[in-house]
């Protein structure tokens, strides 16, 4: 139990609280997102829309909540993420539950899932998703293609843990397994796949300098780092399971370091794949679809 005496709690009166947050928190974030972060923790802790909110907001909540309210400020002083303080987020319309063992999924990565989903050639049977952490991708394409048999990998228990609970709570029909893609090939029901899609680790050591507190200090960096001496470690591996494991109409579809972008292509090209580079909505090399190169 927090020791709360040397608190300062604020008024239990809804507007107080607002005013609490800009307050506390105006030194670290903007004001668009310490009005965000309000939004966000009205509606997880009390159910509010931003309308309710509005309407609520010369009322007061009981005590409880009250400190709920205090501690996810405190934990935003020391640069928390948000979505680990409710507890999930929203990736492809799905509600994802994130805890300190998972990476946050990002904006960058939803895209990449809408960039599939709309590619007319693509109609997997079988869906690989390496490095699953939370199962957001996994999930958000079983949700669409839902006939298709769909897994999930993870070296890590705890995100697995955490997948299949996503996976129970969107209803949604994805089988999770535990292997090291760098030392172990995966053994699943199914041989080969119709799409095999992965965002692994690949921030370098030495890109730590330029990261954010509230992703250097809280996620994963099992999920996030490689060694500066081998950024491609884990595109090498993905890419040499692919050779045997993506049908041979194919798609492999991998997030990947803005950096490396050409280096990555170079690499897979050497292996046998066609690929094609692309660009996220900020203008940054972010994924690489690539299919096996046919052969005359």
């Amino acid at each position: 139990m927090p020791n709360t005496t040397h608190m300062t709690i604020p008024s239990n009166r809804v507007r107080d609280i607002e005013r609490h947050f800009h307050t506390t928190l105006s030194k670290l974030y903007p004001d668009t997102e310490i009005e965000a972060f309000i939004y966000i923790l009205f509606e997880a802790f009390l159910g509010w829309d931003k309308v309710q909110l509005l309407l609520h907001r010369e009322g007061t909540i009981n005590q409880s909540d009250l400190l709920r309210f205090y501690w996810a400020a405190e934990d935003l002083k020391q640069y928390r993420p948000i979505q680990y303080i409710v507890g999930y987020t929203t990736f492809c319309n799905l509600r994802i539950k994130v805890s300190e063992g998972v990476l946050i999924p990002r904006p960058e990565t939803e895209e990449i899932v809408e960039h599939i989903k709309q590619c007319p050639s693509c109609q997997p049977e079988s869906i690989l998703d390496l490095c699953t952490g939370s199962g957001c991708i996994a999930l958000a394409l079983a949700s669409h293609y839902r006939d298709a048999y769909v897994y999930g990998i993870d070296i890590s228990a705890e995100a697995l843990t955490l997948a299949r609970r996503n996976a129970l709570t969107n209803n949604l029909n994805v089988s999770f397994y535990q292997c090291d893609i760098l030392h172990h090939a995966p053994t699943l029901p199914h041989d080969t796949f119709d799409l095999i899609v992965s965002n692994p680790p690949y921030v370098c050591e030495s890109e730590k300098s330029d990261m954010l507190p509230n992703v250097l200090n809280h996620e994963p960096a099992l999920a996030l780092f490689v060694p500066d001496n081998d950024p491609l470690l884990f595109y090498r591996a993905i890419g040499q399971y692919a050779q045997c494991h993506l049908s041979s109409d194919g798609l492999l579809v991998l997030e990947i370091n803005e950096h490396y972008g050409n280096a990555t292509c170079q690499m897979l090209q050497q292996m046998g794949f066609d690929t094609t580079l692309n660009k996220d909505f900020r203008d940054k090399e972010r994924s690489i679809t690539a299919h096996k190169t046919l052969k005359s």
